[in-house]
């Protein structure tokens, strides 16, 4: 047994992780987060908003959609709509035809219509910053709520977990789960709270750059050392 708790006397350099204990995984996603933080310095939220509500309204227009397309219609979005109030007095129709091209537009435009009216019944128009009262607002899950709470109200509540972290967190040996909710709780215990908001944020950075779908680029990885996976190549 190594020093560090890891088991890899007499095993092949891509089972250098089996048996690893949690103490020394979560060793290990402390130096995962410090690395990605030299080389990803500025990583955050790439949905631009400036407020709690175009956060919340961005994360909902995201679902199976890039960021980039959900911020190409956001401006118009907000300038026709920068309240939650005003939101909740809009027209389906007009609602529909600004988001039509970030995909599932009408669903999306009723999450909008509901979440906003609910806003403004329930919270004077202004999102609340708990678990429990985001995740009741129509469209809004844990996921979105996660973005809301850790990005707008710096409060690490959970770990967002989108498909780069699902990708990652897999190949890095944090988790055998396959269901966000599952993944999220492995992520949970190892990873310091206060780097639940930030650690979403470099996987997707690295998974965009290097870790991509469906061959890494471990030759150009800052992890492979210490990655399961590109130590099992």
């Amino acid at each position: 047994m190594s020093d560090t708790g890891r088991r890899t006397a007499r095993t092949p350099a891509g089972r250098r992780y089996v048996g690893e204990r949690k103490a020394a995984r979560r060793e290990r996603v402390e130096e995962i987060i410090a690395l990605l933080e030299d080389e990803y310095p500025d990583a955050t939220t790439s949905l631009d908003h400036r407020s709690p509500y175009e956060l919340l309204v961005a994360t909902i227009l995201s679902a199976q959609c890039t960021d980039a397309r959900v911020n190409m219609v956001t401006p118009e979005l907000f300038a026709r709509y920068p309240t939650a109030h005003d939101l909740a007095g809009a027209r389906t129709r007009d609602v529909e035809e600004i988001i039509r091209s970030t995909g599932f537009f009408r669903q999306k435009t009723r999450s909008l219509l509901g979440m906003a009216g609910a806003l403004v019944e329930r919270h004077a128009g202004r999102v609340p910053d708990t678990m429990a009262e985001l995740v009741k607002l129509p469209g809004v899950g844990r996921k979105t709520a996660n973005v809301v709470l850790g990005n707008a109200f710096d409060r690490d509540e959970g770990v967002v977990v989108d498909t780069h972290v699902r990708r990652l967190s897999g190949r890095l040996g944090l988790t055998r789960e396959t269901a966000p909710q599952k993944i999220e709780q492995d992520l949970i215990d190892l990873v310091p709270r206060e780097s639940w908001t930030d650690l979403p944020h470099l996987f997707i950075y690295h998974g965009r750059a290097v870790c991509k779908a469906p061959r890494a680029l471990c030759d150009q990885c800052v992890l492979a050392h210490i990655c399961p996976s590109a130590l099992s190549l």
